[in-house]
C-alpha cells in the first residue's frame, strides 16, 4: 500500500513546482524574445537557478514528509548550481567578447 503525502506538505509543494515552472517558462521566453546575445544569457541564468531552487525546496519539503524526518541532502545540488550557472554564464559572454574583438581586428585589417 501507497502511504499518501500529507496535505500540510502536498500544498506547498505543489505551490513551489507551480512557481518553478512559471519562472524557468520566463528565463525561456527572455531567451527567445531579448535582442541580442548579452542581454539573452541573463534571463536563463536566472530563471534556471530560482526554478531549480524551488523544485529542490519542494523535493526537500515532499522527501521529509515520506520519510518522516528531515532530508536535506538535495541542498548539495543547490550549492552546486549557485556556483556554476553564474560561472557558465561569464565564461560565455568573455567568449563572445573575445570573437566579436576577433571579428571586428579583422574587419580594421582588412579594411
Amino acid at each position: 500500500m501507497i502511504e499518501s503525502l500529507p496535505f500540510w506538505a502536498a500544498i506547498p509543494a505543489a505551490i513551489l513546482l507551480v512557481l518553478s515552472g512559471i519562472l524557468t517558462l520566463t528565463g525561456s521566453l527572455g531567451l527567445l524574445r531579448l535582442p541580442d546575445f548579452y542581454t539573452r544569457i541573463h534571463a536563463p541564468t536566472l530563471g534556471n537557478t530560482l526554478g531549480v531552487f524551488f523544485v529542490l525546496l519542494a523535493s526537500i519539503l515532499v522527501s521529509s514528509a515520506a520519510e518522516h524526518r528531515l532530508v536535506v541532502h538535495q541542498i548539495l545540488i543547490t550549492v552546486f548550481l549557485v556556483i556554476t550557472s553564474p560561472v557558465t554564464a561569464m565564461l560565455l559572454m568573455r567568449a563572445a567578447i573575445r570573437r566579436q574583438l576577433r571579428v571586428q581586428q579583422k574587419e580594421e585589417d582588412g579594411a
